[in-house]
């Protein structure tokens, strides 16, 4: 019997190891952006900003693009790697000849490891994005845009 293992699900092979790390940095990378604007607006609250509309309101749409890539991109990268670990269980129905739970769990495990993934990454980026979005549309309104 062997022992379960996060690292293992998520570096079984190269692909599954690469889709699992640009996950994670997608993540991590998404924090960073919802950190960034949570501070940005806060700031905002507490201090009037005055001035040109357009420029004010720059720095609240910076980075916003990337949540939005990541809300798009992530489930599908997670979803690839569905498909990997489905496509490594039938292999592994193949080479063994057997339907097996022993058999076929590690792809199936990895797939919805995968999965998981491109969702933890992908819906706090798709919120955040429309709340940043949102909040950044009426500050430029409150501040006399167009």
């Amino acid at each position: 019997m062997t022992n379960f293992s996060l690292w293992t699900l998520f570096t079984t092979d190269v692909v599954t190891a690469i889709a699992s790390i640009v996950l994670v940095i997608f993540s991590i990378l998404s924090w960073a952006v919802i950190v960034e604007k949570i501070r940005l607006f806060r700031t905002v609250r507490r201090n009037k900003p005055h001035g040109n509309p357009d420029a004010v309101i720059a720095p609240f749409d910076k980075n916003l693009w990337f949540l939005a890539m990541v809300a798009g991109v992530s489930p599908f990268i997670g979803l690839f790697g569905t498909v990997w670990g489905v496509m490594d269980s039938f292999a592994s129905i193949g080479l063994n000849q057997s339907v097996s739970i022993g058999v076929i769990a590690p792809g199936l495990a990895t797939a919805l490891g995968t999965t998981a993934l491109g969702l933890i990454a992908a819906i706090p980026a798709a919120i955040a994005y429309q709340v940043f979005t949102k909040k950044s549309d009426d500050l430029y309104e409150k501040l006399g845009g167009k």
